[in-house]
């Protein structure tokens, strides 16, 4: 894929396939190199590994340069779709986003993850339509995943919780989303409602807690990301490893690691 249209248009397309589209989210080259040696379509990032990665915390703390620096070296070094997860967007207004859309469609992303931290609806709206408009500018197909964070109100699956997401859902729709993202451990039969419930592609979670990919697929996700999840798991291998070094001299390492210096020397070559 040589173009950022051609890039974007086939990440579009991964959408409407027969299998969902699988997303082991990836915060650096390191990272993204690993995830696409296993087989991946395209690369999505988690804004929680970037932040990490940088020295900040997850929560749209990080700056647009922060995380458009992460991504750049990223796009630099994959030639698949990449699919940025901008948080809220990097600033309070409509133009803010839509700055930060038209500053990642400048390095090769094809789509964006963008977050709703439950604001007002129609505010949320007017945001989602900035970012579509500065992708039409830029002329680019831009997948805008609209996440919504009904997480955080509990009770995941009840009747309240369901009429908020699938409210936010259908309006989001209107203000140009591609697809949307419920967060949060999913039943089957509530992803089911969901999907049934919108016209656009369901992306949900896979990790600690969640169905399997398989069960999730069945019950009508049409993506499928590990979100923070991988980042997570990698800082608590090295969590691990530290603890017992320190706390435990007597121990040997029984194994080498399945990556070892070979292979990651050979995965993130230029």
């Amino acid at each position: 894929m040589s173009t950022k249209l051609e890039r974007a248009r086939a990440f579009g397309a991964m959408h409407d396939q027969a299998s969902p589209l699988i997303l082991p989210n990836a915060w650096d080259v390191a990272s993204a190199r690993v995830v696409l040696a296993c087989g991946a379509r395209a690369i999505a990032t988690t804004s929680a590994g970037v932040a990490w990665s940088s020295g900040h915390r997850d929560g749209n703390e990080l700056s647009r340069d922060a995380a458009l620096d992460a991504v750049r070296r990223i796009a630099s070094s994959v030639t698949v779709p990449i699919s940025a997860d901008v948080e809220a967007g990097y600033g309070e207004t409509s133009s803010d986003v839509a700055e930060t859309v038209s500053s990642f469609i400048d390095v090769g992303i094809s789509g964006v993850n963008i977050e709703d931290s439950l604001r007002p609806i129609d505010e949320q709206q007017q945001r989602i339509a900035a970012a579509r408009t500065a992708a039409d500018d830029a002329g680019i197909p831009l997948f805008i995943n609209a996440r919504i964070d009904t997480h955080r109100l509990g009770n995941i699956g009840g009747d309240d919780w369901f009429e908020e997401t699938v409210t936010r859902a259908t309006s989001y729709a209107r203000s140009g989303a591609s697809g949307i993202f419920v967060v949060g451990p999913l039943a089957a039969d509530t992803i089911t409602r969901l999907a049934d419930a919108t016209t656009l592609p369901l992306n949900v979670a896979y990790g600690p807690g969640t169905l399997s990919i398989s069960e999730l697929s069945r019950a009508g996700a049409r993506r499928i990301s590990a979100g923070s999840s991988i980042a997570e798991a990698a800082y608590s291998v090295a969590q691990h490893w530290a603890s017992a070094m320190f706390e435990t001299p007597d121990a040997r390492v029984s194994s080498p690691p399945t990556l070892g210096w070979a292979a990651l020397n050979g995965l993130v070559r230029d």
